[in-house]
């Protein structure tokens, strides 16, 4: 049998196709446009998420028995604020995840309701690229179209519901929308009314590996699939991504470098940190887990190569770095391009280069870069250290971990082995995990996840560079406190 798995991007729908033992037969992308319609906006349009999905499965199944697909699962861009009125249409755009308009909202919830209430309701404080402080947003500045709100929904369960007619979200997904009860998995009624929305506005909740429907008649002639595939609820890029590398059960770690990077634990416990440095969310395999997650990952060496340098030669440039520079560049950088989250929880932080002098080439700007990335990452990992996790290995996937030396320097900096899947697929194939799960082809998700998921190879931290990362980040965690009030 094969399972589809849509990764539901910022810049793309990605899908997958799986065969039931985790081979992957195709992979398709579709892109869609996203617009910044004032500064620190950030909206897309819904309808331009199920084009690409209608568009991209025909493509992604072509050649094949059709009739042997039988799941369909997602993993999905987090936090997105999706708004439908009576009639199920949407109201506005979709307010995204890095969008920065909610500050005023973002700080009544901490300051005004308090961060002690917000975590004893849902596990977290309020961030301003979480979905309730966007609700608020609303409330108080578009009045007129948040009284037509009949359902409130998160971006990959607005294609869920295209897909069935259900209206139906994850634990994972629902843990970013600062409306959910993490540590008992159920909508929190104290949020619902802080937000001035009923429960009855949210969508059901289904653990990710639950069936929620099957294709409608219509949407499947128009798929060219059956009916009577099985759509599974899906979860959270990152809790996807997890899934995808085999990160589900107790006590492993995946790093995640995308647009944003993420630092991903699984826990079979319930864990929370005192400061809320760091998220504490459910996890699709059932359990939880705790996240730490910067603004700004691989978009900084994007914006930095691309656009700064006029360069799209990666390889080339990384290529000029070599194992006797690394842990003695004498230029840091901060990767706050877009604010930060964890744990800093500031959008007004923002990126730089500082230790630069007469002599500081190109080639060392573009180490720093790398390095300010990993140096977030082990940000957020120092928080679950004190926490008492004791993560001694990570698995690593994303776009901005392609090359040896992205992974090196992680090994280095955090001073941990990290293991390469074979399939870096991320959230598509975790998706597709998911919805095998759903059909039945494996009893949970741990074990689907031991079955399919495979590693190529261990990354080991070199014992001298990783001696010289260590002085260089106790450097580098100096420089934010010192920054802060400028930001």
């Amino acid at each position: 049998m094969y399972y589809i798995g849509v990764d539901l991007g910022t810049s793309a729908a990605k899908l997958l196709l799986m065969e039931t033992d985790g081979t992957i037969a195709n992979i398709v992308s579709e892109k869609y446009p996203i617009s910044f319609p004032k500064p620190g906006w950030s909206e897309q349009e819904p309808d331009d998420w199920w084009k690409a999905v209608k568009v991209g499965i025909p493509k992604l199944i072509e050649g094949i028995d059709a009739s042997k697909v039988a799941g369909i699962s997602f993993g999905g861009q987090m936090h997105g604020l999706v708004v439908l009125d009576e009639n199920d249409e949407v109201i506005r755009p979709a307010i995204l995840w890095n969008d920065g308009r909610t500050q005023k909202e973002t700080d009544y919830l901490n300051e005004t309701i308090g961060k002690d209430k917000l975590s004893e309701y849902t596990a977290n404080i309020a961030f301003a690229g979480f979905t309730a402080p966007k609700i608020l947003w609303m409330k108080n500045n578009e009045p007129d179209k948040f009284a037509r709100i009949r359902k409130i929904m998160l971006p990959k369960d607005y294609i869920a519901y295209k897909l069935t007619g259900v209206h139906c979200t994850d634990p994972s997904d629902a843990s970013g929308m600062l409306l959910y009860d993490v540590k008992n998995r159920c909508w929190s009624k104290e949020m619902c009314e802080i937000c001035g929305i009923d429960e009855s506005m949210l969508a059901a909740v289904y653990e990710s590996y639950e069936k929620v429907g099957t294709l409608k008649e219509d949407v499947a002639g128009e798929l060219g699939l059956s009916a009577s595939v099985i759509v599974a609820a899906g979860a959270g890029d990152n809790a996807a991504a997890a899934v995808g590398t085999g990160t589900v059960g107790e006590g492993l770690c995946n790093i995640s470098l995308g647009t944003s990077g993420t630092i991903f634990i699984s826990s079979h416990e319930f864990k929370v940190d005192s400061f809320n440095a760091i998220h504490s969310f459910a996890h699709a395999d059932g359990y939880y887990h705790l996240m730490g997650c910067m603004l700004s990952a691989a978009s900084c060496k994007a914006w930095f190569l691309n656009d700064i340098l006029g360069t799209d030669d990666f390889k080339g440039e990384e290529g000029k770095i070599t194992d006797d520079m690394l842990g003695r560049n004498n230029v840091f950088f901060m990767p706050y391009l877009m604010g930060e989250r964890s744990p800093y929880n500031n959008p007004n932080a923002r990126a730089g280069f500082i230790g630069m002098s007469m002599d500081s080439t190109r080639t060392d700007m573009i180490q720093a870069v790398m390095e300010g990335i990993c140096f977030g990452i082990r940000d957020s990992y120092e928080i679950a250290r004190a926490l008492g996790i004791d993560v001694k290995r990570t698995r690593i996937c994303g776009g901005g971990s392609k090359g040896d030396l992205a992974k090196k320097m992680m090994a280095d900096i955090l001073n941990i082995d990290v293991d390469v899947p074979a399939n870096d697929q991320g959230p598509s194939m975790g998706g597709a995990i998911l919805a095998a799960v759903a059909a039945g082809e494996y009893a949970s998700v741990e074990e689907a996840a031991s079955k399919i998921v495979k590693m190529e190879g261990t990354i080991h931290p070199d014992p001298e560079i990783a001696k010289r990362y260590e002085e260089r980040y106790q450097r580098y965690r100096k420089l934010y406190p010192i920054l802060k009030e400028w930001y």
